[in-house]
């Protein structure tokens, strides 16, 4: 408290030192205001920054999840062929881009999540995207398949780079008949078959055990797994 010592000066000294009082008072409350106002922001800023983080471990997983693959194998006349494969452990999906010779790539996803285990059923979905065509080509998955692919998952989790010989590779040759009348409609198919062939025709294929003579192979894809497997798929059309 402060005291006044001249009469004639106390009543504007005691009302200096009054509103010296209530400037000191008002001063006091100030830094109460400040800290809420700080504690307010700092409180709404964690907020968000939870609500970022519980994003990005949302979409983490899915990232994470998947691992690109590179195979690179000679063919039969020694010219390196380059595959790489998205592999999807999470969602159970191969997605298989092979580039030819001549520079063009072909696009093959493997769906195994259809593929129940212990089940040997043809659940699982094979769906064929060649190069410069406007149509996809499915097909059920047998037995084979599931095995070249569950190799490919299996490897995948250990390297990311394969490089096959030749010598020990075995080459095998499927024939799919096209069959152009069955078409499918693109919302019965899962969303990532559903994004592979957006904006296409998509037909059924089904094994036969070759074209004969009277039927034109159209066009191959030759799949290369980490097995020493490459398997060379060639399409051609059935008669309606």
């Amino acid at each position: 408290m402060v005291r006044c010592w001249k009469h004639s000066e106390t009543r504007l000294e005691e009302a200096q030192c009054t509103d010296g009082g209530s400037a000191a008072s008002s001063q006091s409350h100030f830094p109460h205001k400040a800290f809420w106002v700080s504690l307010s922001a700092s409180l709404l800023l964690v907020i968000i920054g939870l609500g970022l983080t519980g994003n990005l471990g949302l979409s983490q997983p899915h990232s994470e999840s998947s691992q690109i693959v590179r195979i690179t194998v000679p063919d039969q006349t020694g010219v390196l062929i380059n595959q790489s494969a998205v592999v999807d452990q999470q969602n159970d999906l191969v997605t298989f881009s092979v580039t030819s010779p001549a520079n063009q790539t072909s696009t093959v996803l493997f769906d195994v999540k259809r593929v129940r285990p212990g089940d040997m059923h043809q659940i699982g979905l094979i769906c064929y995207k060649p190069v410069d065509q406007d149509s996809c080509f499915l097909r059920k998955m047998e037995k084979s398949d599931y095995d070249n692919v569950q190799s490919l998952l299996h490897e995948s989790t250990h390297k990311s780079q394969f490089q096959l010989s030749g010598n020990e590779t075995r080459r095998q040759t499927e024939y799919l008949g096209v069959l152009a009348a069955s078409q499918v409609d693109l919302a019965t198919l899962d969303e990532p078959l559903q994004a592979l062939c957006q904006d296409s025709s998509i037909h059924w294929t089904r094994r036969v055990e070759g074209p004969g003579k009277q039927r034109l192979v159209y066009f191959c894809i030759d799949i290369c797994f980490p097995s020493n497997i490459c398997v060379s798929v060639c399409f051609y059309y059935l008669p309606e």
